[in-house]
């Protein structure tokens, strides 16, 4: 899953080579951390937070066919 976010996101951002997603793993849940360039976070986040909304769409409904609750993270 982490495969399919990393990919989503690359093809984003202008500056492919500083996304770095970081899991962090509970015993119900998977967090995933994203990091990318400071002026490609705005790419990433999208006008009122759709792009990132459509983003943990995605992801959650692979995480459905899983098993798996996720969260995904956008940080600074």
């Amino acid at each position: 899953m982490q495969e399919i976010l990393e990919v989503i996101i690359k093809n984003l951002v202008d500056n492919p080579d500083e996304v770095s997603i970081n899991e962090v793993a509970n015993a119900k849940s998977v967090c995933y951390e994203v990091k990318v360039a400071k002026n490609d976070m705005g790419k990433v986040i999208g006008k009122q937070g759709k792009m990132a909304k459509a983003i943990r769409s995605v992801i959650k409904a692979i995480a459905v066919k899983e098993h798996q609750k996720v969260t995904i993270e956008f940080l600074d």
